[in-house]
């Protein structure tokens, strides 16, 4: 497999109305046999990418390697990468099984190996009973996993996968996850993959690009973009529930450390909590957004008071909502809780499960006891 470098590429969408700079420098490496999810809401510039990549947009400024060759400039069949479609894009006239082995005719690959690949990636992804049905007579979801299919089926540089179980049921997903992330990791396939679904890009992907407004915002693995997301964006947009952010002053002293947050509460915690050069950073950052996970944040005897505004039980983890001097805040507990809507409570986190980020910037300061 071969490793993929995307060097300042850019994307300029240029239309009557305006241009649109879609895609912005994007720098990114994708090692020989790994997985890499692009996430993000949308219009944020994962598809664009994804499309300069395959040959089917042209890049504005900046290069694509595959394997040390530049490849920005060839057409779409010559670049050696095979892509699953979110539109599924497959043949009418073509039964699924034609469909999925489409690409191996031209690749002049014995009909005996042909049959054997389809019959087994159709089993995978449990179409094995459509391969003589054609397109229009399946679902929606059948028709999504043989595109999958079809793509995962040939030899190629690379794999690019946009969306590709978004039709699909949840039960299904998950157990296709899991077969598709060990059918790559066994045949060491160099793959992206675009979501905007943090549950497939955790599950799949060993590092995560998020992007925003066509900038790449941090690109890491899933436990890292959680324990230290590099800015408020991503901050907030992993982690579900999202992360709690407050505005908060703070006064670092010899002893202690204090967050005063909206509404008038403090968090103070022992000066020895911190490490001295996060006080000192503190001491330059009078004023902070301070992130709290909801995992984080636990009902019981802390400072900052609220008022019970939802109780959810969801099966294995209990969602509170609290209202918190008018803004509400949300804590997750693996236990069963019983808090009944109005009723008050105090909410308190450890020092080392708190994430500081610039206010202006959105930059992250630090996490726990050490700067970010």
């Amino acid at each position: 497999m071969a490793e993929l470098d995307i060097t300042k590429v850019d994307k300029i969408y240029h239309s009557r109305k305006g241009d649109v700079h879609a895609v912005k420098a994007l720098d990114l490496v994708v090692k020989p046999g790994e997985i890499v999810a692009l996430l993000g809401s949308s219009g944020c510039g994962k598809t664009s990418t994804l499309r300069m990549i395959a040959g089917f947009e042209e890049v504005s400024n900046g290069s694509i390697t595959l394997g040390g060759k530049p490849i920005h400039t060839l057409p779409p069949a010559a670049r050696g990468v095979a892509m699953a479609f979110e539109a599924y894009s497959l043949y009418p006239p073509l039964t699924i099984g034609e469909n999925m082995s489409f690409a191996l005719k031209a690749s002049k690959l014995p009909q005996a190996e042909q049959d054997r690949r389809v019959k087994a990636m159709a089993e995978m992804l449990e179409i094995a009973d459509i391969l003589n049905k054609y397109p229009t007579s399946v679902s929606g979801g059948q028709q999504q996993r043989a595109s999958l299919g079809r793509a995962l089926v040939r030899d190629a540089g690379l794999y690019l996968l946009d969306e590709p179980m978004g039709q699909l049921e949840p039960q299904l997903r998950a157990v296709l996850r899991g077969r598709i992330k060990h059918y790559l990791r066994e045949h060491n396939c160099t793959t992206i993959l675009v979501t905007h679904d943090q549950t497939e890009a955790n599950a799949l992907a060993d590092r995560i690009a998020v992007m925003e407004g066509g900038v790449l915002q941090q690109y890491a693995t899933p436990a890292e973009l959680k324990a230290k997301p590099a800015n408020l964006f991503t901050g907030t947009f992993i982690g579900e529930p999202p992360m709690n952010v407050f505005t908060a002053d703070v006064k670092a002293n010899g002893e202690t450390v204090a967050f005063t947050v909206e509404g008038g509460a403090t968090l103070s915690y022992p000066a020895a909590d911190f490490s001295p050069q996060l006080r000192e950073a503190l001491a330059r950052n009078p004023r902070i957004a301070l992130g709290i996970r909801p995992h984080a944040l636990h009902l019981g005897e802390g400072a900052v008071k609220g008022k019970v505004v939802a109780c959810q039980w969801l099966g294995d983890q209990t969602h509170v909502a609290v209202d918190v001097a008018g803004r509400t805040v949300v804590s997750v507990s693996q236990e069963r809780v019983a808090r009944a809507p109005g009723s008050d409570v105090a909410l308190k986190v450890a020092a080392r499960d708190l994430h500081l980020f610039d206010p202006a910037s959105g930059k992250a300061i630090a996490h726990g006891d050490a700067l970010a």
